[in-house]
């Protein structure tokens, strides 16, 4: 474990251990914090990245630091972030705090130009946004909240909203989620069990509609409903 220590100078597998050491903590920190993508991190969340991004970099570029402090300052961090995510849910004032509440930005089609300001953004960029959810014309805007984690959320007027089939009084059928049983040309028969289908159902609707052997299929999924999409190798 001299790797862990501090030294004058390191060999190359000292260093490759620290750097091996260093990707497995740092993997068990980020699960021990949870997973969130880069847009739904909060500010607090983000500081908090970059500081343990920071604390790590250090012993693997610095061979005069140890492991020990950097890895002790990271277990702290670690749990002072859950004792704070535990206050957010269970206090309202704390969670007022680091959660803000959304911020309109615009509300029955006008723009509220003092929470722009608030935000700090233009409305080149509320457009932009508004594009990317297929809004061409914020007059079509019911409500739109600058939300806590930076992105924003779009209302659309409730006259302007497609007509649904609930709207029109006509029963949906139950959604099925689909269930990959093929992978790569691999039948997944623990898959195929819990739908209660057989290999050779499969096999049999895969050649009589695609006209092709179980080997020759990419993809394919299957719902509680029977439906059956298939993928198929597209050789040049």
């Amino acid at each position: 474990m001299d790797f862990f220590q501090s030294h004058e100078s390191l060999t190359t597998v000292e260093w490759i251990l620290r750097a091996v050491v260093a990707y497995i903590f740092m993997l068990v920190i980020l699960k021990l914090l949870g997973r969130r993508s880069l847009a739904q991190l909060s500010l607090f969340d983000f500081a908090l990245a970059l500081m343990i991004g920071n604390i790590i970099a250090h012993p693997l570029s610095d061979e005069r630091l140890g492991f020990k402090g950097s890895m002790t300052t990271m277990i702290v961090i670690a749990i002072l972030y859950l004792l704070c995510v535990f206050l957010t849910l269970k206090s309202f004032n704390v969670r007022k705090m680091f959660l803000p509440e959304p911020l309109p930005l615009v509300k029955n089609g006008e723009i509220k130009i003092k929470n722009l300001a608030k935000s700090r953004i233009s409305v080149e960029y509320l457009l932009s946004a508004a594009r990317k959810e297929k809004i061409e014309d914020l007059k079509k805007v019911s409500l739109a909240l600058w939300e806590p984690d930076g992105t924003i959320s779009f209302f659309i007027r409730p006259d302007l909203e497609p007509v649904t089939r609930s709207d029109m009084n006509i029963v949906p059928e139950a959604f099925s989620f689909p269930i990959t049983v093929i992978r790569e040309g691999n039948i997944d028969s623990n898959q195929l069990k819990k739908l209660g289908v057989e290999k050779s159902w499969l096999q049999s609707n895969i050649k009589k509609a695609y006209h092709a052997d179980i080997n020759q299929v990419l993809l394919a999924t299957l719902d509680k409903n029977k439906q059956l999409k298939v993928f198929l190798y597209r050789l040049k």
